[in-house]
């Protein structure tokens, strides 16, 4: 049987670590608990490569995240279906990202391997060659796959996700990569603070569409800059999301730093997720840097690897 919380979205806190700020928690959800701190697999298409759905609850899965960038095209057929946990026949708890990666991956990353590593010389792709281009209205953008111009912005993500329907949301946010001046990511973030303004007034007209309700993130950027993640912060934390996403191009060596800027600004009530970093040593610092869950491509990724090399021999 499906599983069906009667309440809201919320978090409790049951631990704490001594003299940092990690701690471990529950997220109650319409579609099960989540103890954190827990990985969340990332089924891209509602499916986690290799794996299926009743091996990932024999190992004790407790999430699964999807891409709503990659869903946007069939969520009528989602949420016709009851929603991403009945249609994916997961049937636990669910999350899916806004397409901001998608905004930087296809425009100023584009073709470019994204890494937590600082290169020399580091450049962004020309104009001319990128994909996606931001506006103060979202983001325009030609699909790779349909070859198809197409557009998001915060509205438009928000009603792909309210019809995906997954138990917990991104807000609409712009990331900017590691060659980005701090002069941009001034403007960038001023930007995608707009957005989430947007995003959370959009999010409240469908967000109980399905028959449960679902609930948003706040997407935190601001770059490697101290002023600039502390007070995007100040400012997310008067806003009414149910929890954050600690976003950006990280270099490794100032994860924690960054980790800390943050969340000693945002309410502790809140869960915190950690975008797409997610290598067993990023867990530990993100844990006791305040992060309550996280997500990363690199095992499925990696494991696509190393089946495909198993086929060839």
């Amino acid at each position: 049987m499906e599983y069906k919380n009667d309440n809201k979205f919320y978090f409790e806190i049951e631990k704490r670590i001594p003299g940092h700020l990690g701690r471990a928690g529950i997220i109650h959800t319409p579609h099960g608990d989540i103890k954190t701190p827990a990985f969340m697999c990332v089924g891209t298409h509602g499916e986690v490569r290799f794996v299926s759905m009743e091996e990932l609850k024999s190992i004790n899965a407790q999430a699964m995240l999807s891409n709503g960038y990659h869903l946007r095209n069939i969520s009528p057929e989602i949420a016709a279906n009851g929603g991403l946990s009945a249609w994916s026949k997961w049937n636990g708890p669910t999350l899916t990202d806004s397409g901001g990666f998608q905004v930087m991956s296809l425009g100023s990353g584009c073709g470019k391997v994204v890494s937590m590593k600082r290169e020399d010389n580091m450049k962004n792709t020309e104009e001319e060659k990128r994909l996606a281009h931001v506006t103060e209205d979202g983001v325009h953008f030609h699909d790779p796959f349909t070859g198809q111009e197409d557009f998001i912005g915060p509205e438009e993500s928000m009603q792909i996700q309210c019809r995906i329907g997954a138990d917990i949301h991104m807000a609409y946010d712009e990331l900017t990569s590691l060659a980005d001046t701090y002069e941009y990511n001034v403007e960038s973030l001023a930007r995608t603070e707009r957005w989430a303004k947007r995003s959370l007034d959009e999010h409240k007209k469908h967000c109980d569409d399905l028959g449960y309700h679902q609930s948003l993130y706040g997407v935190i950027q601001g770059g490697r800059w101290e002023d600039l993640r502390r007070s995007t912060c100040k400012k997310y934390a008067q806003m009414d999301f149910d929890g954050y996403g600690l976003g950006g191009a990280f270099l490794k060596e100032t994860l924690g730093d960054i980790l800390t800027w943050c969340n000693e600004e945002l309410p502790e009530n809140k869960p915190r997720h950690l975008l797409g970093l997610s290598h067993p040593d990023d867990i530990l610092i993100g844990t006791e840097n305040g992060a309550d869950t996280f997500d990363c491509v690199a095992p499925t990724r990696e494991a696509s690897g190393t089946m495909s090399r198993f086929k060839t021999t």
